[in-house]
């Protein structure tokens, strides 16, 4: 966070050139906000800010966050989610508090792809900003709301799932047309049934739980 206080400024040269200072937040006033979508998390540990000579503050303080956020599992595991992070103050109205966000969305996402861990389930793929005011109780209040948009990788499905269900079918295919006796297709199907069975099982261990829309692959 940034602001500017005009009562806080100071002369350089008349403190020994001390330009800038650290101090508790509690020593200033600070914009209180929060993160809308935020159902569980951490609070900061980091209650400092710095005050430059020209009455411009800056507070940097690390948030831990588990955020709703409504998925869109119909193409699982093919699947792009959107997720949005929306911080607001909700004390002062836009009469006394506007946001603003200081970096284009393009140097945030530059800044987010360096710190963001590649080697998990999901690809960063994109970030937009969009600030607007929210209504509530005849009252305008702003708020920045961050889109996160994420590609799933879905390689360890297609190897653990795809491909054996696939080669399953193949499989039952080609027992049922083949030359072999009625005995021999009776046992090999229903060995193919317990083989789908059990990936059936797998498929609802892995599968995000949803009751809007089904997966395509759960349907099948």
């Amino acid at each position: 966070q940034e602001w500017k206080n005009t009562f806080a400024t100071w002369n350089p040269q008349d403190f020994c050139n001390i330009s800038k200072v650290i101090l508790p937040m509690e020593s200033y006033w600070s914009p209180p906000i929060f993160i809308l979508e935020r159902v569980d998390g951490q609070n900061p540990t980091l209650d400092y800010m710095g005050i430059t000579h020209n009455g411009s503050f800056n507070s940097t303080q690390p948030f831990q966050a588990t955020l709703m956020c409504s998925l869109m599992i119909f193409k699982f595991p093919f699947d792009t989610q959107t997720c949005n992070l929306s911080i607001a103050s909700f004390l002062y109205p836009v009469t006394d508090l506007v946001m603003k966000t200081r970096r284009t969305p393009a140097d945030m996402m530059r800044d987010s792809q360096s710190y963001f861990l590649t080697d998990g389930e999901w690809k960063f793929t994109n970030l937009s900003i969009i600030e607007y005011t929210e209504g509530m109780d005849d009252e305008q209040f702003s708020v920045v709301t961050y889109m996160i948009s994420m590609e799933r990788r879905p390689t360890l499905y297609i190897l653990n799932l795809i491909l054996p269900t696939c080669a399953l079918y193949l499989l039952d295919m080609a027992v049922l047309f083949g030359p072999s006796s009625l005995e021999e297709k009776i046992n090999f199907q229903i060995a193919i049934i317990l083989g789908s069975s059990m990936l059936a099982v797998i498929l609802n261990n892995i599968l995000p739980t949803s009751s809007d829309r089904p997966p395509v692959i759960g349907t099948h």
